[in-house]
């Protein structure tokens, strides 16, 4: 088949694909930043104010600590995962015995929805009638609030997160793990390397590519986080936990202020998309490293 009819088969096929994605993404990003620039009070109002959501957003002490609080809450989130999830890949593929059945059991909050994640663990961390708070007292410790103050919501809310999705970064790495060529393992033992050495110097750099990836990926899962915080502390106590997406949703839904949450979101897609551009760059440069 000639290059240029091989061309128009590949276009073909491709189009559905591409009209999809205009209509269900780019057309919605487009009307959101035009409606913007507007006063739009769901149907109350509709005033051409031209960059005053911006500015007014700008100015608002709120936006910067949401702002904050959901790199907050990105950052500590994807480490603690990170962390926690090759710690576990390593251990279970240690394993002589019963690494299927540890495994699929680790995934188990994988295979929950994140609001259903979420009412579980309001139950769980319940201040009066929760069981971890039954064992705390029990072991003669004091009660936490948990998602009750300023001071612990956002730290419960991280763990929760955690709990959810560690499981997705221990199954990349422990199949990372399990499929690395054993020549160079098996050189590092020979050259004397005990297990921890061959981890930090063998296993893991021949893994930089993955575990950045994983980064990626829940770098940009836990910046648009919402049903977790949704479900357990709705953004409270006062705005402790509140995050861009809850924020763009109170402002949409609570105070039917439309363009304000259109703004928020613009400026939020922007940065997410600022962020997702730096980090395919690094990955371009490990790759020619």
């Amino acid at each position: 088949m000639p290059a240029a009819a091989r061309n128009r088969v590949v276009y073909f096929l491709i189009a559905p694909a591409v009209l999809i994605l205009a209509v269900t993404s780019l057309y919605p990003a487009v009307f959101s930043f035009a409606l913007s620039f507007f006063n739009w009070n769901w149907g109350v109002q509709f005033d051409f104010i031209g960059l005053r959501n911006y500015v007014d957003l700008f100015r608002s002490a709120e936006f910067w600590q949401v702002l904050y609080q959901t790199f907050l809450f990105a950052v500590l989130a994807t480490a603690l995962e990170l962390v926690l999830g090759v710690a576990l890949a390593v251990v279970v593929d240690r394993l002589k015995f019963g690494q299927s059945i540890i495994r699929t059991l680790l995934l188990t909050p994988l295979m929950v929805s994140g609001i259903i994640v979420a009412l579980m663990s309001k139950i769980v961390l319940d201040p009066m009638l929760g069981i971890v708070n039954y064992v705390l007292i029990s072991l003669g410790m004091a009660p936490s609030p948990f998602f009750g103050t300023t001071a612990t919501a956002m730290s419960t809310v991280i763990m929760v997160d955690a709990w959810w999705q560690t499981a997705f970064v221990f199954i990349i790495v422990l199949a990372g793990l399990q499929s690395l060529p054993q020549e160079p393992l098996e050189a590092a033992r020979v050259d004397g390397a005990d297990g921890f050495q061959t981890l930090f110097r063998v296993k893991l750099p021949m893994l930089r590519t993955v575990l950045f990836t994983i980064l990626i990926f829940r770098t940009i899962d836990t910046l648009k986080v919402f049903d977790i915080i949704f479900g357990t502390t709705g953004g409270g106590p006062q705005i402790a936990t509140e995050v861009m997406q809850t924020l763009a949703y109170r402002k949409a839904f609570s105070f039917l202020q439309m363009s304000e949450a259109m703004t928020v979101m613009v400026i939020f897609s922007v940065i997410v998309l600022a962020i997702s551009l730096v980090y395919l760059r690094l990955e371009e440069r490990l790759e020619e490293d």
